[in-house]
Order: C-alpha cells, then structure tokens, then sequence
C-alpha cells in the first residue's frame, strides 16, 4: 500500500506495473480539490506521450498497479 499525502499529490511521479499503451511513466498533472481539501479530480499524463488520463487517485495507492517515482 503506498503512502500519499493528498496536498502532494501534484507534480507527483508514478510508474505502472503493467505498461498501458506502450506508458509506464507518468506525472500528475492536475488534482481539484474542494473547500474541504478532499481530492475530487486527478489528472495523469503519460511522460513520452503526453496522453491525459483521468484517474481515481485512491488507485494509486495500489503498489501492485503503480510504483512511486520513476524506476
């Protein structure tokens, strides 16, 4: 289970386990929050694409679908 404090989650850096579409490496790019400080959006992009992908950051505290940083 990989530890992550929501206020930092932006600019943030993840790998994949299983690569999707030829990405493994991506960086958060944009995280919404509301008054309260709980994250409503998370926005992901892939590092040599540039592809955007919307996610549910709570996913990424799966460690058997994503690594913290760029390994």
């Amino acid at each position: 289970m990989n530890k992550i404090n929501p206020a930092k989650l932006s600019q943030s850096k993840w790998t994949a386990v299983q690569s999707r579409n030829k990405e493994k490496h991506f960086l958060v790019t944009e995280v919404e929050y509301d008054e309260d400080g709980t994250v409503l959006s998370c926005t992901l992009e892939a590092v040599l694409s540039r592809n955007e992908y919307a996610i549910n950051w709570t996913e990424l505290k799966d460690d058997s679908k994503w690594l913290q940083g760029w390994k």
